[in-house]
Formats: C-alpha cells, structure tokens, sequence
C-alpha cells in the first residue's frame, strides 16, 4: 500500500471523520463503521485533504484533463482544495468548477462557480465517499449542458466496497452505467489491513471483535 493512503486512513482517525461503533445508513444499514466528511474543518485539515485527493487523481487519471468539478455542497470545498493541491504538488493548472444548487439570475448569472465549462474540456468529478450513483445522475447533466464536454472520471475519498443497486459495488455500476473511470483515495479493505491488529497513538483501532463485525457486515452487503 502506498505511504500516502496509511496516512490519509490515520488522517481520517485523527479527524475524527472515520469512526467505528454502531451506526445507521441513510439506506439503513447497520454498520460497525462510518465516514463523515463534515469532521473536516480547518484549514490544515482541508489543505491536507487536498494533497489526498491530488495523488490519488494523479495516481489515476495524471493530468489529462481541464476541468475539476465539485457537486454542491460538500464538492465545493473539495474541488478547491484539491486543485491547489494539485498546483502545488505537480505544478499543473486544473480549473476548479462546481454548481449552485439555484441558478443566479444576477452579478455572476448562472448555475456554475468557478471556471466555466467549454466546448473540448475533460472533466473529473470529485466527491467525498462513495455514492450508490443519486449524485451522479444529478451532476452530469449539468456538466453535458455546457457544452461538447467529456466526463472522464470521478474520485471519491472512501470506497466503502458496498453492493450498490445491484450485486456490484456503487463504483463498479457508476463505471458500467455511465462510463466514468472511478477511484478512491482508499478503500474500506485498505483501512482494514492498515488499522488491524497494530497499533496507532497507543491503542488498537481494529481488534478481533471489531474485525469480525465488520467481516459479517461484508458477508450481508459487500459487492460481490
């Protein structure tokens, strides 16, 4: 596994943002684990999230592409963060673009922020964790509408490796359905390896008991 992603999945524990106990889906799987973005909330926080997603994009997809683009909300702050990353990192100029959720009728008209979408662009769309594909649905029409545009791909932080609408994981179905080249920073199997068993800051993360928890939660739901 690369340096990177064991330390983006110790910069999730220390955030705060990836937690294990009892919780709900929205889809209403009880779960052993769970992702929450929103526990990002500094600037430190934020720039280092932005060096995550930078390599796992370069790792995927390099720079080939004009335009990353952040649904609204949680996408905005996301595709800022990464494309200064991305400056920074590499030296290369990715346009950052997300949507409002009311199209503005004054001032800066329209329905985007940042850059504009034009005719010949490539896009990739950048997301927190793993969608069953609702957000999707929603976001590229959006990015079709600016023009003779191609969407190439999509980088979420966390594939939770779950089954979707079918047998396949979300990302699996998104790749199938829509064509889009999918990644993650990380997925739930990566977490698992790194946390198991050692320890971190003095304590162990992911003991048996949480291991076995989380192995039958796979055994319900994990994508085939």
């Amino acid at each position: 596994m690369e340096q990177y992603k064991k330390e983006f999945i110790e910069f999730m524990v220390d955030c705060q943002v990836l937690k294990f106990g009892d919780f709900v889906t929205k889809s209403g799987r009880k779960t052993p684990f769970f992702v929450n973005t929103g526990f990002y909330r500094t600037g430190t926080q934020l720039r280092r999230l932005g060096e995550y997603y930078a390599k796992a994009i370069n790792d995927k997809f390099g720079f080939d592409f004009d335009v990353l683009f952040g649904p609204a909300y949680k996408g905005i702050p996301l595709t800022v963060a990464a494309s200064m990353a991305i400056s920074e990192l590499y030296g290369k100029e990715i346009r950052y673009c997300s949507n409002r959720k009311e199209i503005k009728d004054h001032g800066d008209k329209g329905i985007l922020l940042g850059s504009p979408i034009s005719d010949g662009d490539k896009v990739v769309i950048i997301e927190d964790v793993t969608t069953a594909g609702t957000s999707i649905q929603e976001t590229l029409p959006i990015i079709r509408a600016q023009g003779d545009v191609t969407p190439v791909g999509l980088v979420v932080s966390v594939d939770r490796m779950e089954r979707g609408q079918g047998e396949k994981s979300a990302l699996e179905e998104i790749k199938e359905t829509y064509g889009l080249e999918t990644t993650a920073i990380v997925t739930m199997a990566e977490v698992v390896e790194h946390l198991y068993n050692r320890p971190y800051k003095g304590q162990i993360i992911i003991d048996d008991t949480l291991k076995a928890a989380i192995d039958a939660y796979y055994e319900q739901y994990g994508a085939k």
